[in-house]
């Protein structure tokens, strides 16, 4: 008992008398010292006294499909960030192929009954996939908040960045480039903002034969299995649904001997980390991941504090910005 009286108390930095007198429910520590001895416990995983297990953690899980994708760190730092300013302690819960599932991660965090819960990215946004999990949250009314589309009828507020302009943007630069043959690399059929993507497109362009869609992992590896196949059907300009997707269409072009951007053109989706650095430097659609993560926080902390938000869904505007892989199209 000692021994975790002293690490709590270096790790909220008071003294070892304030977090016994938390731990025994004493008056004389400020609400803020009380709940941070509190999240200290939960962190270190220390056991909560019984009399103080009935209420919530100030911990908030943050759930990511992979960190190797750089978008997904960068959503991190931003809502983690924000968490911390209004006392709460993210969580990161990192989905491993595998390993602990998206439903795994679910139950580790009710134990540890959880303020609340961010999902960026998940199995949310596939139609086919499991989703009991996120039923289990409601069912106990655990705040949540997503981001990015998601499937229907889950009830849950949404932060997304608007696929549709993100592709109109991308589609109307390729054709002031003279693209014509102009194909799409997107996810898998059930992932919804890859389906709103399509759909979008089809509403620019009138029309996108089925030869001129593939669909891929979300890395490098399948963005060059999927050009491979669309630039044997003489595509010339992509638009790709991450920019890992669009690194792995200039390996394709390459590995095929097509310069990148005098033969092949490619815009990206995200516009994550370094992407400015890359050979060459990376035309892309920015997420605005500052606006969209500060804006998760304050819908996840209205829930926390007792507000009824609305299940809508926040349509954040992209932005194009135009680098070295995109050029005027290549003359027959």
């Amino acid at each position: 008992m000692t021994r975790r009286l002293a690490v709590v108390a270096k790790k909220v930095g008071v003294s070892e008398a304030t977090v016994s007198r938390v731990l025994n429910g004493k008056p004389g520590v400020s609400e803020a010292t009380r709940q941070a001895v509190l999240s200290a416990l939960d962190v270190l995983g220390y056991e909560r006294p019984t009399q103080l297990r009935g209420e919530r953690a100030r911990l908030v899980g943050l759930v990511l499909p992979e960190l190797q994708n750089p978008i997904f760190p960068a959503f991190a730092e931003v809502i983690g960030g924000a968490l911390a300013q209004l006392g709460l302690t993210p969580v990161l819960c990192t989905q491993t192929r595998g390993g602990v599932s998206e439903a795994d991660y679910v139950d580790l965090l009710l134990q540890q009954q959880v303020s609340g819960v961010v999902f960026a990215g998940g199995l949310y946004a596939q139609a086919d996939a499991p989703h009991d999990h996120y039923r289990r949250l409601a069912e106990r009314n655990i705040p949540v908040v997503l981001v990015n589309a998601a499937i229907e009828d889950l009830g849950f507020p949404a932060v997304s960045c608007d696929d549709a302009v993100a592709v109109e943007q991308a589609w109307r630069h390729l054709s002031s480039l003279g693209h014509e043959r102009i194909g799409l690399v997107l996810g898998p059929g059930d992932h919804m903002p890859s389906a709103r993507k399509l759909a979008a497109a089809r509403a620019v362009a009138g029309e996108v034969p089925e030869a001129h869609v593939a669909r891929a992992m979300f890395s490098i590896e399948g963005g060059h299995a999927a050009a491979s196949r669309l630039i044997e059907r003489g595509v010339t300009g992509f638009i790709c649904a991450s920019d890992p997707l669009a690194l792995g269409v200039v390996r394709a072009a390459r590995r095929k001997g097509l310069d990148v951007p005098e033969r092949i053109s490619v815009v990206g989706y995200d516009d994550s980390a370094l992407m400015n650095c890359t050979e060459p430097p990376l035309t892309t659609v920015r997420q605005p991941i500052e606006a969209m993560g500060k804006a998760v926080v304050e819908l996840l902390n209205a829930q926390i504090n007792g507000s009824t938000v609305a299940p809508d869904e926040l349509l954040f505007e992209p932005e194009l910005v135009v680098r070295g892989s995109t050029a005027q199209a290549p003359r027959s």
